[in-house]
């Protein structure tokens, strides 16, 4: 099994366009997944608000992003397409684990409290947990640095301070309405966890790979 956790399999260029294709169709489903929110957002709040509705979908899509800087490496020493990778990178990373651990948890919590789970239920359980899986195992792979991942925290705790604010956070299982509180709480505390297991995915292993990164 250790061969499908090396970068020999991870890297092959097969594998990452084959990853490449299902993240982007998650994030297309994703999107049209919000697609009632992002309508009642229009309808019911202001348009300004639009990009912090639909989490999931948006932390696919950085990591989507990050795929793309495996397959098509940019050359040269830019500053700025550096910065724009580490970044996209780091947001790849903390809001895949954030969002793909939280909206498992929204689900098995709001079945303790009697929530009924469909089939679909389970294949978003399985899909979000893949996606705090493949951003950890990738991210001893690629170009970060620790000002990248606090940027990228900082992202997620406006869009936390956003959702919470202004009542656009995601729809909730109809018996964790009365747990708002609760699951704000839980919300901010894995947004400063997802950082923590980010960071040490990428730095525990940072010198091991560094050859590849470079």
């Amino acid at each position: 099994m250790r061969i499908f956790f090396s970068a020999t399999f991870l890297l092959n260029r097969n594998f990452l366009w084959l990853l490449f294709i299902v993240n982007l169709a998650g994030t297309i489903y994703g999107y049209m997944w919000y697609e009632n929110q992002l309508i009642w957002t229009i309808q019911e709040k202001d348009s300004w608000m639009l990009p912090f509705v639909p989490d999931s979908p948006t932390a696919s899509l950085f990591f989507t992003l990050s795929l793309l800087y495996f397959l098509f490496a940019p050359q040269g020493k830019n500053a700025f397409v550096r910065w724009s990778q580490m970044i996209i990178n780091a947001l790849g990373i903390v809001c895949s684990i954030k969002y793909g651990v939280w909206a498992t948890a929204i689900i098995i919590a709001g079945a303790m409290k009697g929530e009924v789970l469909e089939w679909q239920s389970y294949m978003l359980m399985a899909s979000h947990i893949a996606m705090a899986v493949e951003v950890m195992l990738y991210a001893r792979f690629m170009k970060l640095n620790t000002i990248s991942f606090l940027l990228a925290t900082a992202w997620l705790l406006l869009n936390d301070t956003m959702d919470y604010t202004f009542g656009i956070y995601p729809w909730l299982p109809t018996a964790l309405h009365d747990d708002l509180g609760a699951v704000k709480g839980f919300t901010y505390s894995l947004s400063i966890a997802s950082l923590v297991a980010g960071y040490l995915s990428w730095r525990l292993l940072y010198r091991k790979y560094s050859n590849i990164i470079k």
